[in-house]
């Protein structure tokens, strides 16, 4: 059956669309066999074969032979098939071309199905495509839409939808709708059925980002970022190290009169930031990443357990309102912090011992010092 205007439309449309013409016309024989089978024909087997370059669709019926009928919509006698084909033989297959009744609605009710499916399909294809590559990178966007559950952020030039689920949200962040905003494209999903990209305003990798953004040094491998703990509206950590003896990476985050710092802190809505050098030592590292805190000492207790010892009167800022300064420098460092302040039993006798250890430390180098002189 000629119907080369459709195809024409289908070409026009498949190129727009840029729709793989190949998938579509294969996708639209299934569903035009399916249409036709639930709405004509409960029980024949009906296969359809579209040529576009004849323009032609073709509608075929299939039953197979058999001695005896019992399903005449399935089954055709072996005498009936050899009227049609002298070589039908019992357990063969004889098929039919036929037009359907009403085949302009059925055709048009199809591909308008079809089309709509492999549209939603190329969308989705082609913004995952467009956005595999974006996952852990910093993006602007404009907010769309907010409901109970996501704030909707519209992405980029070809205006892609991002959502921001609530706990990617930061509490006591304000979102209004047609606000500009800076998120973290935390995950690129290709579900089958829908490309879903998912934003975080409360992710560590937001505050990295924004010092790469602020941070040349940084964004040249000069200064590294080692790691972050962050607890998104309050605090974060940062631990960083630099890759030349000649650049200093604290000075360098902070910029001059703290100009980087502050851009990134405005950014995260006043969120406090401590920056700590890095130390490979873990027992160091933890000595910095208790800031602002000042640590006396720092213990090893056992494995990846410390104790850090503070004056009584810094203890409540070494260990933060709610734990969080503790719990930030634990997260930071992967060791387990044990907080003292220096009069409680176990500092003291820490304590105790380094004052021995510095006083036979400074005994020793006195008499080296007396050996010299002779």
């Amino acid at each position: 059956m000629e119907n080369k205007e459709f195809f024409a439309a289908l070409t026009d449309l498949v190129r727009e669309k840029g729709i793989s013409e190949e998938a579509f016309i294969e996708t639209l024989a299934n569903a035009l066999a399916s249409a036709y089978k639930k709405q004509y024909d409960g029980g024949a087997e009906i296969t359809v074969s579209l040529d576009a370059e004849k323009g032609t669709i073709d509608f075929k019926a299939a039953r197979y032979i058999v001695e005896e009928v019992v399903d005449k919509d399935k089954e055709i006698s072996l005498e009936e098939a050899q009227e049609i084909d002298a070589n039908a033989e019992v357990g063969g297959v004889i098929e039919r071309t036929f037009v359907p009744k009403d085949f302009g609605r059925i055709a048009a009710q199809t591909a308008k199905q079809v089309i709509m499916q492999k549209l939603h399909e190329t969308e989705r294809d082609n913004t995952f495509s467009a956005f595999s590559d974006k996952e852990g990178e910093l993006m602007e966007g404009v907010i769309r839409k907010i409901d109970e559950r996501n704030v909707y952020v519209e992405l980029g030039d070809k205006k892609t939808e991002g959502i921001m689920p609530t706990q990617d949200r930061v509490a006591g962040e304000r979102y209004v709708v047609g606000e500009r905003i800076k998120v973290f494209v935390k995950r690129v999903k290709n579900s089958g059925r829908n490309s879903q990209i998912v934003v975080s305003r409360s992710a560590a990798g937001l505050v990295r980002k924004l010092f790469e953004e602020q941070v040349p040094e940084i964004k040249q491998g000069i200064v590294e970022i080692k790691e972050i703990a962050r607890e998104a509206g309050h605090r974060t950590k940062i631990a960083i190290v630099s890759n030349d003896a000649r650049v200093d990476a604290v000075g360098a985050c902070v910029g001059n009169r703290g100009a980087r710092v502050n851009a990134v802190v405005e950014e995260l809505g006043g969120e406090k930031i401590d920056i700590i050098l890095w130390n490979e030592d873990p027992l160091a590292f933890i000595y910095k990443a208790l800031s602002p805190a000042v640590v006396l000492s720092v213990t090893a207790k056992g494995e990846k357990s410390a104790m850090a010892v503070v004056p009584d009167e810094k203890l409540s800022l070494a260990i933060g309102r709610d734990g969080q300064n503790a719990r930030l420098a634990a997260r930071l460092t992967g060791w387990k912090i044990d907080v003292k302040s220096a009069s409680s039993p176990e500092a003291a006798e820490v304590l105790a011992e380094m004052e021995r250890e510095e006083a036979e430390a400074q005994a020793l180098a006195e008499e080296n010092a007396e050996e010299v002189v002779e």
